[in-house]
């Protein structure tokens, strides 16, 4: 059996666009019967919503799109995520670089723009939808169900040969 593929994604509060997300990927793993090889988990690179359920438009827009997330709650990135996960996927350049800096060297090949792993957007970032209209939440979504999708295949191809 391949080795266990974990993968962490990373926002600034962990209440919308990491747990997002994370639900999203669980499902695209779950629904391919994967569960078993990749481990998933969300984090903050900030400490304010630590203990929180996820934002409850993002957890809207989730559910409106078969998507659960209730399950989830923030927690703040820590030191040892880096040697736990084997990838560490920022949603923006800020998250990346509070990442970059709290990465030993050899950690730093395994951190990612997490949209790096989708064709479908022009943009680098997933912008964060928290003071923005519901709208907002709608476009994080799409952004993150493509990038989810390219980063299964990516591990799929790379790790589980699959």
């Amino acid at each position: 059996m391949a080795k266990k593929v974990s993968v962490l994604f990373v926002c600034l509060g962990n209440i919308c666009r990491s747990p997002t997300a994370h639900a999203v990927f669980r499902k695209m793993v779950k629904d391919q019967g994967l569960e078993k090889l990749i481990e998933i988990d969300s984090a903050g690179t900030g400490a304010w919503h630590v203990g929180n359920p996820p934002d409850k438009r993002a957890t809207q827009v989730a559910e409106g799109r078969g998507i659960q997330m209730r399950d989830l709650r923030a927690r703040q990135v820590d030191f040892g995520d880096f040697y736990q996960y084997d990838y560490v996927l920022a949603m923006d350049n800020s998250n990346y670089s509070n990442l970059y800096e709290m990465a030993l060297p050899e950690h730093r090949e395994k951190l990612h723009m997490f949209l790096s792993f989708s064709d479908d957007f022009s943009e680098t970032e997933v912008p964060d939808p928290y003071y923005g209209g519901p709208d907002g939440f709608d476009y994080v979504f799409d952004m993150v169900d493509s990038a989810s999708n390219g980063l299964l295949e990516h591990i799929k191809a790379k790790h589980l040969n699959a």
